[in-house]
């Protein structure tokens, strides 16, 4: 092949023209593309949350935003971050990224202490009206605009794929904790820090495990959240085993928490009646799961689910000392009740405990 070399009046100078001019453009391109979006990130939603983690520092941060989809090019913000004099002055919490931020004006914002936020704790078995109700008494979000982006086809994640037909459908996945948020967040910002905590809580072992049990993440998010609602602290394991085995038989679970879900109340004391609504969370009609989660679960109910107790318990009561006694027969279920205070139950309401109805 032949290069054209530049000729000048000083004489031949082997310059490979075409490969420099080739070499120019490339980079001034690059440099184009790097310009724009160091001066301002696209966020095709408008703005978007990370979380700052205690101790977080430029890489970690940079990753971050990288994953998020918010900068495209790490290194520079990370050389920016250090020209600026940005690094080891970072400050945990919640930050939102709008659309059209440079990557100082975001280095400013994540500098920055209390960024206008609010600390706000979801509990442990929160139903999602009880997050909706929480998040509009702190003036973060109205409950309706929350409802109205709990749709699991906005939401890039793995775990709410295929999920069956249901109102609620995302009951089950916020994952209760306490977070950092900033007044003026979205609430499809909000929803997606909470859905990627449970991402980063619900570990590979749990989808592998979940598998070993020949369960779908859903199912086990199911049997949790009962947990949850039907166990204390220190019970979680034992309860999850006494319902396996019932469905394991073939019995009904026959969860007081269900019908209560279904009532849309923690009802002091459920009557014969309410156990009889025809609804696929019912499980004192319908054998085997409801049809989804009753409430969101915290990490030991999730474990309990997944890691549930070898007992020859198939039913439980709970005693006068708050903690349950459990029983392998119905006689042993019968005397147990006779020796309880079926009025008093762990999660501090007064429901009537009708654990006792014979299958």
């Amino acid at each position: 092949m032949t290069i054209k070399v530049l000729e000048t009046r000083y004489g031949k100078q082997k310059i490979p023209v075409i490969i420099i001019s080739a070499v120019i453009v490339i980079c001034l391109a690059a440099a184009g593309i790097i310009l724009k979006d160091s001066l301002g990130v696209s966020v095709e939603e408008g703005s978007r949350a990370i979380e700052v983690a205690e101790g977080d520092g430029t890489s970690a941060v940079a990753e971050t935003l990288r994953n998020e989809g918010i900068i495209k090019y790490p290194l520079v913000f990370k050389i920016q971050s250090k020209l600026g004099g940005y690094d080891g002055s970072f400050q945990p919490g919640a930050a939102v990224i709008e659309d059209g931020m440079s990557y100082n004006e975001i280095l400013d914002l994540i500098i920055t202490p209390n960024r206008d936020t609010v600390r706000v704790t979801i509990p442990e078995g929160y139903e999602v009206k009880q997050i909706a109700e929480t998040l509009e008494e702190e003036g973060i979000v109205s409950a309706e605009d929350f409802y109205a982006a709990l749709n699991p086809e906005d939401y890039d994640y793995d775990f709410l794929q295929n999920l069956p037909q249901r109102d609620g459908a995302m009951e089950g996945y916020l994952f209760p904790a306490t977070y950092e948020l900033r007044y003026g967040m979205s609430a499809h910002d909000i929803i997606d820090l909470m859905l990627a905590a449970f991402d980063t809580n619900f570990k590979d072992e749990y989808y592998t495990r979940a598998q070993e049990l020949g369960m779908t993440v859903d199912e086990v998010i199911i049997m949790a959240s009962i947990v949850e609602r039907e166990a204390g602290d220190g019970e979680k394991a034992k309860v999850a085993g006494v319902f396996y085995n019932r469905r394991n038989s073939g019995m009904k679970f026959q969860s007081c928490a269900t019908v209560q879900y279904i009532l849309g109340e923690r009802k002091a004391v459920l009557s014969v009646a309410d156990t009889q609504i025809d609804s696929p969370y019912n499980t004192y009609l319908y054998a085997g799961f409801p049809i989804g989660p009753i409430c969101n679960p915290g990490i030991e109910s999730i474990e309990a689910a997944l890691y549930p107790e070898d007992t020859d318990a198939y039913y439980f009561v709970l005693g006068k000392d708050g903690e349950h006694i459990f029983s392998a027969t119905y006689e042993e279920h019968l005397e147990a009740m006779n020796s309880s205070d079926p009025t008093v139950s762990v999660d501090g309401g007064a429901i009537e405990n009708q654990d006792g109805l014979k299958q």
